[in-house]
């Protein structure tokens, strides 16, 4: 599962603009509905977190539903990756 995020974040991260955020809100969607892998709702926080940084308007809504279902301790990850994510990229 990390090579497939690895794969996708990286293909992702070379395309620009509007593509860009709507590529990391479709990760953040197979994550939470665990679309061809299991269901992550850190890893579907963080990149819909980051997709909404980018611009997703969509993202930033399923973000704040998501969020309302998470432990903070969860929550507290998810925010961790993306902003380590943010730093590298």
């Amino acid at each position: 599962m990390a090579r497939f995020e690895i794969q996708n974040a990286e293909n992702a991260a070379m395309t620009g603009g509007e593509a860009r955020a709507d590529a990391f809100c479709e990760m953040g969607l197979m994550y939470a509905t665990g679309r061809g892998c299991a269901v992550d709702l850190v890893a579907a926080h963080k990149w819909l977190n980051i997709a909404a940084i980018k611009g997703c308007d969509r993202a930033a809504e399923l973000r704040a539903d998501l969020a309302a279902t998470m432990s903070k301790t969860d929550l507290a990850l998810a925010l961790r990756a993306a902003r380590e994510w943010m730093t590298v990229h």
